[in-house]
């Protein structure tokens, strides 16, 4: 028997305030929260260099059963940030704050499963 599988998404906007759907789940609320800790760590250490952030971040996630113990729990999340730093920083410069914002960010880092990161910086991908 196949285990139910349910996909949750949301998108948070940098410098707006957070806000919940009416029909948001617990689930959307974690997505949330990571969204928006990923943006303010990034914040954190941009303005550190004198950069301004702007821009968005969404997160999806799927929640299902888990191989290993068989409860279910977020087993794939995905965010998705587009950002804009002015001015805009060297390319070595980006890859050391999306590190420092993935790393920083301590819903990402209290998550059993490691989300998968996708950045764009200014219009350009970060790899």
């Amino acid at each position: 028997m196949t285990a139910r599988r349910f996909e949750h998404a949301v998108t948070e906007r940098w410098g707006e305030p957070p806000h919940a759907e009416e029909d948001w789940t617990p689930e959307h609320l974690v997505l949330a929260g990571l969204a928006r800790c990923t943006l303010t760590a990034l914040d954190f250490h941009a303005k550190r260099a004198g950069i301004a952030v702007s821009g968005s971040a969404s997160a999806r996630g799927v929640v299902t059963k888990r191989e290993e113990d068989g409860r279910y729990a977020f087993t794939d999340i995905d965010c998705v940030l587009d950002i804009q730093l002015d001015p805009a920083p060297d390319a070595d410069r980006i890859h050391e704050l999306v590190d420092l914002a993935e790393r920083d960010c301590f819903i990402g880092a209290s998550l059993t499963v490691q989300p998968q990161y996708e950045w764009r910086v200014n219009g350009e991908a970060v790899g």
